[in-house]
């Protein structure tokens, strides 16, 4: 395994919480990296922009005191996730934020910015970078990303179409660095499955979508808990790039989720851009028939490491 220096000791379960668009705030940042696994969250998600100065101070804060008082179980470290694409015109004034408070862990998606990783290195962080195939992976790290995420299908959200088998061994082909695996993971054994395809760490999104914390409607919750792999849809109509939609919220807008449109991705946008028309299309992974209830992210973190340690005890006795 060869995970961050800064990771090391300070998780409970190698998990990272994924950044969720509008679902991720402070309030499950905290109890993520409370709890013992990394909490991240979009810098898009503070609005207005000067938001982020506050969260990112808050957070700080609120962890070294978290960890001042309990120093037998240290806080996990916190990532922002910052999108670098040339629509997002905010990127400039979040990465600099970043920079002021010292933020641990940068998570870069939709581009690889060699400008963005050496601001981050400066202060002593590191970028993890999102890729969902093999050209994107040796960019980033041609780039000078610290490691790769590698979001196979069945991912919430933005998402490939490779199977975690293949693409994290094509990946280890090349890179002997940190990997973290996303796609369907929702179960402690599944943690323990991303690290036999070797991976380092495994990045978990919908199952916290349906937790106290997140910043979801009660009936997003409702619809995570109710869902099966078999109500995840796969469009780039909402965004201009592709990714997994629960299809009771394509069908409450309207949609027939058997023959959406195709989008321009070249219309694509971020920022004070982003288009607010689907607002409530709600993005869901494959994973969420693993999810039965609405709980504490601390009581779902503390379900896969009791997941996971069993299949451990399972699989090698």
């Amino acid at each position: 395994m060869t995970l961050p220096q800064l990771l090391e000791r300070r998780l409970s379960v190698p998990v990272i919480g994924a950044p969720l668009f509008i679902i991720s705030t402070p309030e499950l940042v905290l109890a993520q990296c409370k709890a013992g696994i990394v909490g991240a969250f979009p810098a898009l998600n503070a609005r207005p922009p000067e938001l982020l100065d506050e969260w990112l101070g808050r957070l700080t804060r609120e962890l070294a005191e978290w960890d001042a008082a309990h120093p037998e179980a240290p806080s996990a470290p916190f990532a922002v996730n910052q999108i670098v694409h040339k629509s997002n015109d905010r990127l400039s004034h979040d990465l600099d934020l970043c920079v002021k408070h010292r933020v641990p862990i940068v998570i870069t998606s939709l581009g690889a910015r060699q400008d963005v990783n050496q601001a981050v290195h400066d202060y002593g962080g590191i970028v993890l970078h999102d890729v969902i195939h093999i050209t994107h992976a040796k960019k980033a790290l041609e780039k000078g990303a610290d490691g790769l995420i590698a979001v196979a299908a069945g991912a919430g959200g933005h998402a490939g179409t490779l199977s975690p088998f293949a693409l994290v061994q094509e990946i280890r082909a090349f890179w002997s660095g940190p990997l973290v695996l996303a796609g369907a993971i929702a179960h402690g054994r599944s943690v323990l499955a991303a690290q036999a395809l070797g991976a380092d760490l495994a990045y978990v999104g919908s199952a916290f979508i349906a937790t106290r914390e997140a910043n979801a409607t009660e009936a997003y919750k409702a619809a995570i808990v109710e869902a099966s792999a078999a109500d995840i849809v796969y469009t780039n109509l909402f965004s201009g790039v592709h990714g997994n939609y629960l299809r009771a919220s394509i069908v409450a807008a309207g949609l027939d989720p058997a023959a959406l449109p195709e989008s321009d991705a070249s219309k694509m946008s971020f920022g004070s851009g982003r288009s607010k028309a689907w607002r409530d299309i709600w993005g869901a992974g494959q994973g969420v028939g693993a999810i039965h209830q609405v709980q504490g992210a601390a009581e779902l973190v503390a379900r896969l490491r009791r997941e996971y340690q069993a299949a451990r005890q399972e699989l090698f006795g």
